[in-house]
């Protein structure tokens, strides 16, 4: 009996899209979880990628964009016509359109814009202006908002017809405003949906707490973690009503924070790497980052080569060098953690780095003693010498103690040059860490070579 043979995802999206049948392309990707879409479609051709959202509709587009990397979704558009890339654009949330629309450089962002509806498009540019990381940067603008004096009649019509456009969570909770647009609360529908008709909201309204539409991610972070809440209304500093956030969107961005700087912590420098993009993009985002790190190691490399005599006659420290600095490197990493979860939750800032460092320097000491004692204990009972267990035991404890500095402050300072805090920690601050470790045991050897060759 012959094996059945099973047709990949993408296989079969070059099959419909050879055929250029939308309506089959439509039901198979409504066929597929959001995983194999994605997956699918990072399998085919750049010509193929555009080629899919060109046939598609532009609803049935938006779908397929709304499940890829935001990045991709820009180069998507970007590749294909501008009065297409907005009837796309236009079927997107808000919240989403301007995160894909904030992807794409300045001249291919006005090409679409100008193709969209001038309101849809200025709403864009607003989305836009603010900071990603912001409320503002996350918010959606589409949320049911009505007058106080707006009658329940019409309001339970007004969202008996908008069922589709909206989701439940979205349906349930309605705002209200005062002919200014400012935030005056919230009705839950089950309150209102058996009142009189000709009753108008004014009665029923109750506060409803709002974020400001300038907020950082970190103070967004803390609002959700302490409110059980899936949505909140955003005002401008005025308590107009601009739209509302969702918790999704939130902890989504801090996922994403999270990603980005692990990956500049490994000197992927941009970000948002994916092996779908072209290879010289690849290859030149990680150029720009190893090219410098290693100057920084044949600097390191030089301090051990300034002291080739020292590790010649007491050979045992070179057993004890990728120790000091690799164990000096985990502690300023610590430190550098911590300086950028404050720094994103908004408990500290630049101007914070003196008592930042006054902070790491007694931990830095702490430890530093405690796993210098410990190593220094090591290197005696090893060799049998004291004076290396206190060369070794030093160095490490000096080391951690600068390593802990730097990792706790230079996020700071990279923030008050408006560089990203995240080049604080990896490849940067472990080669620093590994040129100060093998100083300092190598220039303190020095000065007790006699006594370790005794």
């Amino acid at each position: 009996m012959e094996a059945a043979f099973v047709t990949s995802p993408w296989q079969r999206l070059r099959e419909l899209l050879a055929e250029s049948d939308a309506n089959a392309l439509v039901e198979y990707l409504n066929s597929l979880s959001s995983d194999d879409i994605v997956r699918a479609v990072f399998r085919l051709t750049a010509d193929e990628q555009a080629a899919l959202i060109t046939v598609l509709p532009p609803e049935s587009a938006a779908e397929l964009l709304d499940d890829v990397p935001e990045s991709h979704a820009a180069e998507l558009l970007d590749d294909i016509p501008p009065e297409e890339a907005a009837s796309i654009i236009g079927e997107l949330d808000s919240d989403l359109a301007a995160d894909v629309l904030g992807e794409l450089d300045a001249d291919d962002l006005e090409e679409i814009l100008e193709q969209m509806d001038p309101q849809d498009a200025n709403e864009a540019r607003r989305l836009i202006s603010y900071p990603s990381d912001s409320a503002g940067g996350l918010m959606m603008t589409e949320c049911l908002s009505y007058t106080v004096n707006t009658r329940i009649g019409e309001v339970v019509a007004d969202v008996s017809s908008r069922t589709e456009d909206f989701p439940l969570y979205l349906l349930q909770r309605i705002l209200v405003v005062s002919a200014n647009g400012r935030l005056r609360g919230a009705v839950n529908l089950n309150d209102i949906a058996f009142e009189a008709p000709t009753r108008r909201l004014a009665a029923f309204v109750k506060p409803t707490e709002a974020i400001p539409v300038q907020a950082e991610l970190g103070t967004l972070e803390k609002f959700f973690t302490s409110h059980d809440q899936v949505v909140v209304p955003v005002v401008d500093d005025r308590q107009r009503l601009l739209g509302v956030l969702r918790r999704r969107a939130v902890f989504e961005a801090i996922s994403e924070k999270a990603e980005d700087d692990a990956l500049k912590r490994q000197g992927i420098v941009g970000g948002d790497e994916l092996r779908s993009m072209p290879v010289h993009v690849r290859s030149g985002r990680r150029l720009s980052w190893l090219s410098i790190n290693i100057v920084l190691n044949i600097i390191a490399a030089s301090v051990i080569a300034l002291y080739q005599e020292t590790l010649a006659a007491a050979i045992a420290l070179a057993v004890f060098l990728p120790i000091v600095s690799d164990m000096s490197g985990c502690s300023g990493n610590q430190a550098a953690a911590v300086s950028l979860r404050e720094l994103t939750l908004g408990i500290v800032r630049a101007e914070d780095a003196w008592r930042v460092w006054g902070k790491e320097i007694l931990v830095g000491l702490i430890n530093g003693v405690a796993l210098g004692t410990l190593l220094a204990l090591a290197a005696w009972l090893w060799q049998g010498n004291p004076w290396l267990g206190l060369v070794v035991g030093a160095a490490l404890a000096i080391n951690t103690v600068i390593a802990v500095s730097i990792g706790g402050t230079v996020p700071l300072l990279l923030k008050s040059l408006q560089v990203d805090p995240a080049l604080a920690s990896g490849p940067l601050l472990t080669t620093v860490t590994d040129m100060c470790g093998f100083f300092l045991v190598l220039s303190l050897a020095s000065l007790a070579l006699p006594l370790l060759q005794g």
